[in-house]
């Protein structure tokens, strides 16, 4: 399975309306934390996310989280 490239070795913190979200699971979107179509030919493809209230969040930004769309700290372990 190919890795995904990291965006940003930090989180993506949001005030998030309700709605429905996408988020860029490839890496390679220009809209991070949110898909914009760039995984197309890869073996990606996004995360659906449903917010149902408005809230803070934070986005996994480096794609390597264990608890993928929202960070869980793993950035600050992977290697440079």
């Amino acid at each position: 399975m190919a890795e995904p490239e990291i965006a940003q070795r930090s989180p993506y913190v949001e005030e998030m309306e309700p709605g429905t979200y996408y988020w860029c699971r490839c890496g390679r979107s220009q809209d991070q934390p949110f898909c914009d179509g760039s995984h197309k030919g890869s073996e990606f493809s996004p995360i659906e996310v449903v917010i149902t209230e408005k809230k803070k969040v934070a986005w996994c930004g480096c794609k390597h989280s264990g608890t993928k769309p929202f960070c869980d700290g793993t950035h600050a372990k992977l290697k440079s």
